[in-house]
């Protein structure tokens, strides 16, 4: 078996606002595996300033696995425990070099064009005139649950947007789910959480940043809000800490972003500990291409989730690459009529 890897940047089709500032390219590697005659491949979603393995040898670390493709997947995926995003491609790959078709990870009723997956509908932060553009648009398409990013503009101004929204639409009619990104204090968050409960919200996600567990448990404890950890689960590696954290904080839900999380095998393992736990979750890329979001919606699709997921980002680039993945009246399909092209030059 062989192995080498690419760089390649995605390029955003307009700058998407985050309350870590303005995304205008995100930078991702792909992972080519290859063996008497077939290919697969997988996608390492590098997320510069998230990912905890924005490091940098993170391209040594992708050398040393191409010429160490041989040594046994476990061990390999064990070697990078501290990267992710390379577990989560090397993952893909090893799976696509087996596959009849290079992009079937997961040969399903999904994957023959028969079923689809229910998904939330993506507000970047900006001016209010830009958000509730993004929310008409989201509507017109047939959106029933969209998530907002908020914590970059005035609060206020945030506030106002979600009541136009609950002015016109009942929670039975739009699912609203927010996204703090970590941007609340801990000395105020409660009284934001307060304030935004009554708007009838489906959740927050990390509302304070991550590294505070006790004051994050505070909140679990008391909020009006249900609360879903998202960046806190980056980072942590071992089994145990894992179990550590989802005791300590108790949270409401947990969600999980197998670029973030050490991929497939490592998304599982919170699975298991949420579940035993009673602690809900949901899946969502990280901006991925197409390559590694349509991985992460077929492995999706194989847990049987009912739960709008975080599927929606493939439509964000313009130098994404042509694939099934179709989004439809809030859900993703796979369209079966469609080819794939990708090609990285």
């Amino acid at each position: 078996m062989k192995a080498s890897f690419q760089k390649y940047i995605l390029n955003f089709k307009q700058a998407s606002g985050t309350s870590r500032g303005i995304l205008r390219t995100k930078e991702t590697y792909f992972l080519f595996v290859t063996e008497n005659g077939r290919e697969g491949v997988g996608e390492c979603g590098l997320f510069r300033g998230l990912s905890i393995d924005d490091r940098p040898d993170y391209e040594n670390k992708l050398k040393w696995l191409s010429e160490n493709i041989n040594f046994k997947k476990d061990f390999l995926l064990s070697e990078f425990k501290e990267f992710p995003s390379i577990q989560f491609g090397l993952e893909q790959a090893l799976l696509s070099l087996k596959s009849e078709q290079p992009f079937e990870l997961y040969p399903s009723a999904f994957t023959k064009g028969k079923e689809s997956i229910p998904i939330n509908g993506l507000i970047w932060m900006g001016s209010k005139e830009f958000m509730q553009q993004q929310i008409k648009d989201k509507l017109h398409e047939g959106f029933t649950t969209i998530k907002l990013k908020i914590g970059a503009i005035d609060f206020d101004t945030e506030l106002d947007l979600l009541k136009s929204i609950r002015k016109e639409f009942t929670k039975d009619e739009i699912e609203l789910r927010v996204d703090a990104n970590g941007a609340f204090n801990p000395s105020n968050a409660l009284e934001k959480i307060k304030r935004l409960s009554n708007f009838d919200l489906h959740s927050i996600e990390q509302p304070i940043k991550q590294g505070q567990w006790q004051e994050m448990a505070s909140l679990c404890e008391v909020t009006p809000l249900p609360i879903a950890l998202d960046e806190e689960l980056i980072g942590v590696f071992d089994v145990t800490k894992k179990e550590e954290l989802l005791l300590t904080i108790k949270p409401q839900f947990i969600i999980l972003k197998p670029s973030l999380v050490g991929g497939f095998r490592g998304s599982l393992e919170w699975i298991k500990l949420a579940n035993k736990m009673d602690i809900a979750w949901w899946i969502t890329s990280a901006l991925e291409s197409n390559v590694g979001l349509n991985a992460i919606t077929q492995f999706t699709d194989s847990l049987g989730v009912i739960m709008p997921q975080g599927l929606g980002t493939g439509g964000l680039f313009t130098n994404n690459f042509d694939c099934p993945l179709e989004i439809k009246k809030g859900q993703i399909h796979y369209n079966i009529s469609k080819d794939w092209k990708f090609n990285l030059k």
